[in-house]
């Protein structure tokens, strides 16, 4: 497909995506034509048989939220911004967490307001050491939607939570990582070849599973105990007649690399 906004690239040898939001002239920030566009994306690398995607920026910056210039600021008709979440935020995030594949982030510069949520909701985020995450909403009156209310208080604690989302503070990659926000910090050269790198290791791992762990990682932040251990056990039977798991079992067995397919 042509994109407007977004860069795709699937390399179809290692079945790894690439998807690079392309409006470096505004940071990244959306657009509805940009939720457009990463919504067929998504459809692209889905179909395409993807078993890792990589999400980056273009330019200086990794994403700096909704572009305010997409919006109505009439008077007596401002845009709904409740309608526009609906509409595009909320389905993206929901996308990028269902997805049954690995997604890496690869924050390349800012990722402010809606744009470090999107990074937060794929599965492991590597930076750049000039990165940065800001929760940019209170600077004009909001609150952090697109999961931010929901990632920050679960990865850094509450009163990190409280204290990045009510300052609306520059929070640089390295302090990041040292709260347990990201997965890697590395220098800015590294930053794209260390997330092909990683991508291209997951690609080759039981995709199947780890679709399965991402499932298992979320519901349990909100689920009892109990609960827990019946749905590790329903996901264990599942795996547990899979090829990737008779594969891997016989590759040990044999002193072999396995040869993973995802089923």
């Amino acid at each position: 497909m042509s994109y407007e906004t977004i860069r795709v690239e699937i390399d179809a040898p290692s079945r790894v995506a690439k998807v690079t939001l392309n409006r470096p002239d505004k940071l990244n920030s959306f657009t509805r034509v940009m939720h457009k566009e990463l919504s067929a994306a998504l459809d692209e690398v889905e179909a395409a048989g993807t078993r890792a995607l990589v999400l980056t920026g273009s330019g200086r910056g990794f994403c700096a939220g909704q572009d305010l210039a997409d919006l109505d600021f009439t008077p007596g008709a401002m845009t709904d911004l409740g309608g526009l979440i609906d509409e595009h935020f909320n389905p993206l995030i929901r996308r990028l967490q269902a997805l049954p594949m690995p997604v890496i982030a690869a924050v390349n510069g800012t990722a402010a307001g809606a744009g470090a949520n999107l990074a937060l909701a794929c599965d492991l985020v590597i930076a750049a050491r000039s990165a940065s995450f800001i929760q940019a909403f209170v600077k004009i009156g909001l609150v952090p939607d697109s999961g931010g209310t929901w990632f920050l208080p679960q990865r850094v604690g509450m009163a990190r939570a409280l204290g990045l989302a009510m300052t609306g503070d520059r929070l640089p990659a390295e302090k990041a990582e040292s709260w347990g926000l990201i997965w890697q910090t590395v220098n800015d050269a590294d930053l794209q070849e260390t997330a092909a790198k990683l991508a291209t290791q997951l690609a080759q791992q039981p995709t199947r599973a780890i679709a399965a762990i991402k499932r298992a990682m979320r519901e349990g932040v909100t689920q009892m105990l109990d609960a827990q251990l019946d749905l590790e056990r329903d996901l264990q039977r599942d795996l547990g007649a899979s090829h990737d798991y008779e594969e891997g079992v016989r590759a040990f067995m044999e002193k072999r690399t396995p040869r993973f397919e995802g089923r």
